[in-house]
């Protein structure tokens, strides 16, 4: 049976400059679901790359004194070292140097330009260097470009433009036919609302005051505008070919099943790219996925690391797998995701050391210990077991039903859910206890098989995200990945074989030790300064306290509080990043939020009695702020969120947290 064809492709990485860990998500999501797709049937075609062009490149060339060829040789270079090193299983790299992209983006233009879609003005507008962007004064935000929040300076030159009103209509008529076209739900309404509606005005399309970008063929003065030159790459690389002699891959995998791009490139992609398809003639994308950003919240570390990350630092300290899962992971789907040293670190070490880690290892260990290695046959099941053969089962299913709508973090809790659930199962099987008992031993066999077969299950799902763990599962499991379809049924794993030797996949990591490794801080002198810190602090406080006693005091009635009292509580609307029930607590679930500041903010409470964590992941919340650190369990708490109480008529408390519409931005204060 012939495999059907997917077309992925990522939005191609502007070769200004290296590459942090934020632009690196992209490409490992991309792959996640390009490995995904080819794991589960499919011919995939996963296209990369990167932009080449423009006058943001060749000014950074002529800084460092280069030729712009050979500065985005340099990082061209960079980009892909990085995403080989992030193990991405991409089919074609693309840049848009490459002759023969130059050649057909010409023929592109030409064609328009003569059915009458470009024809040729001037520009006069607030221009942005960096998003290579004009608009107009009603557009700015604060005197700024409404894109990337940087200064916009004058310019005025002769240009030529693209009737996008034209097609305007059409491109509306297909959003509403195809409401999965642009994904998430929140940037469809972002682009139907704020650019369709209010009506597109028509698109520079070429440039005169520089000339890093591909020469227009019949007016030498001009070169492409750098999105029609890079839009265009989705087709060009894979076979498109303007004169209509498409070649048999193209006609293969186009139109693609989706663009994976940032949320911030949004509107090139489903406005500008689909009304050039349009006059192209060509076929639309199925689908563009606007994905979040991963925000750098660098906390106490800011002044000693800045505010980036590079994707090869980390590699370096904790590993490709523990990198790619923390990005794949923490990343909700139409929420931004957040990334510190210690959230990561705290991650690798509940979730990859223990949860998975210490499951395979000590399942391993038990069989080399018990039975000398040999994989036992199940004779002496029991009720227990059918709990945990089901939530196997039940896998590949939700793991399906997450991935067909990209919700890949989701998909993944599924992997742990049967993670979690196997190590509970050790718990109630006590595999040591059995161990004692002779007459246990059948039972003991069965239990450890049960295991051994579970962990196969995960780790045959795991493969798209953590390609290399997965591959180490199975060589310390002894047995090939037979794939997707090998899941159908519970207990394939052939009894009589020995499993590998138990190797540690995922290391504790000493957290304080490690951050001083990597920030070259001393945790004792660190301690020293903020100790210093709120010394001063207090002093200062104090000082206050003692003016505000110069000042005339005011009757306040009995029962009431001041103006200025009221005004000391911070009551700071927060999203929720990540929440997790306390280990060895009934009643607290710890939060990580988003408060604004760019550091996430920890909080402790004492709700998992009314929620349940994974609920609450992506709320609005109000939380007030700057309430002192309190431990709770051991761990700090940094402030309370904000909940309503009431006593229901059956006499059981009733409670409810305060929450707000998603469109409240994180860091706005109640007043």
């Amino acid at each position: 049976m012939e495999k059907k064809p997917y077309y992925i492709s990522t939005a191609i990485a502007y070769t200004s400059a290296k590459p942090h860990i934020g632009n690196t998500y992209e490409i490992v999501l991309a792959d996640a679901i390009a490995r995904y797709k080819r794991m589960t049937g499919y011919d995939v075609y996963f296209q990369t790359g990167t932009d080449e062009h423009g006058q943001k490149i060749q000014d950074k060339a002529e800084a460092a004194g280069v030729t712009p060829q050979a500065y985005v040789d340099g990082v061209a270079g960079q980009i892909k070292d990085i995403w080989d090193l992030m193990n991405t299983t991409y089919d074609k790299f693309v840049r848009t140097t490459d002759p023969m992209h130059v050649e057909k983006v010409q023929k592109i233009f030409k064609r328009l330009y003569e059915q009458g879609d470009i024809y040729k003005g001037s520009y006069k507008g607030k221009y942005c260097t960096p998003c290579e962007s004009f608009w107009t004064e009603s557009q700015l935000v604060d005197g700024c470009c409404p894109d990337c929040g940087r200064p916009v300076v004058d310019a005025e030159e002769e240009a030529y433009f693209f009737k996008m009103s034209k097609y305007a209509d059409r491109l509306m008529k297909h959003i509403e036919e195809h409401p999965e076209f642009i994904q998430p739900e929140s940037r469809k309404n972002e682009m139907v609302n704020n650019f369709l509606k209010p009506g597109l005005q028509d698109l520079c399309v070429s440039r005169t005051s520089f000339d890093w970008g591909i020469p227009v063929t019949f007016d030498d003065k001009h070169v492409v505008y750098v999105w029609l030159d890079a839009l265009t790459n989705y087709i060009t690389f894979c076979g498109y070919d303007p004169d209509g002699n498409h070649d048999e891959h193209y006609k293969k995998f186009w139109p693609a099943d989706v663009h994976l791009i940032g949320k911030d490139i949004i509107r090139f992609h489903t406005i500008y790219w689909p009304i050039f398809l349009m006059a192209l003639g060509e076929p639309l994308p199925k689908q563009v996925f606007g994905h979040p950003w991963l925000l750098v919240g660098d906390g106490k570390m800011s002044k000693s690391l800045g505010n980036v990350i590079y994707a090869d630092d980390l590699v370096k300290w904790f590993g490709v797998d523990a990198v790619r899962y923390y990005v794949l992971h923490e990343i909700p789907f139409a929420n931004d995701g957040v990334m510190t040293y210690e959230m990561l670190m705290e991650r690798i070490n509940s979730d990859l050391a223990n949860v998975l880690g210490n499951l395979v290892n000590r399942t391993i260990a038990m069989t080399q210990k018990y039975f000398d290695g040999e994989i036992q046959a199940p004779t002496a099941a029991e009720p227990v077991d059918e709990e945990l053969k089901a939530v196997a089962l039940a896998l590949p299913g939700k793991v399906e039903e997450k991935m067909a709508g990209l919700h890949v973090a989701d998909a993944i809790d599924e992997i742990f859910t049967l993670l979690r659930r196997s190590n509970k199962y050790i718990d109630e099987t006590m595999p040591w206890a059995l161990a004692k008992d002779e007459d246990k031993r059948a039972r003991l066999g069965t239990v450890l098989y049960n295991l051994l077969e579970s962990i196969r299950f995960a780790a045959t799902m795991l493969k798209p995200y953590l390609p290399e763990t997965a591959d180490k599962i199975f060589a310390q499991l002894n047995c090939e990945n037979a794939g997707v379809e090998s899941l159908a049924s519970f207990g394939t794993l052939e009894a009589g074989k020995k499993v590998g030797t138990a190797e540690v996949l995922f290391a504790r990591i000493d957290i304080p030790k490690k951050l001083a490794e990597i920030t070259g801080i001393d945790p004792e002198e660190q301690k020293k300064a903020e100790k210093a810190a709120k010394e001063a602090e207090k002093a200062a406080k104090k000082a206050e306290k003692a003016a505000k006693k110069e000042k005339k005091k005011v009757e306040i009635p009995e029962g009431c509080i001041s103006i200025d009292e009221f005004a000391k509580v911070e009551m700071t609307v927060c999203k929720v990043l990540a929440c997790e029930n306390v280990e060895k607590s009934e009643k607290l679930l710890k939060f990580q939020l988003d408060d604004g500041s760019g550091a996430p903010r920890q909080i402790l409470s004492g709700i998992a009695k009314f929620y349940k964590a994974e609920d609450l992941v992506g709320k609005t919340l109000v939380a007030c702020t700057n309430l002192p650190p309190r431990k709770m369990m051991g761990q700090e708490s940094n402030g309370m969120i904000l909940s309503a109480v009431r006593e229901a008529e059956n006499g059981e408390e009733e409670l409810h947290l305060l929450m707000l519409d998603d469109a409240v931005p994180a860091g706005a204060k109640l007043c």
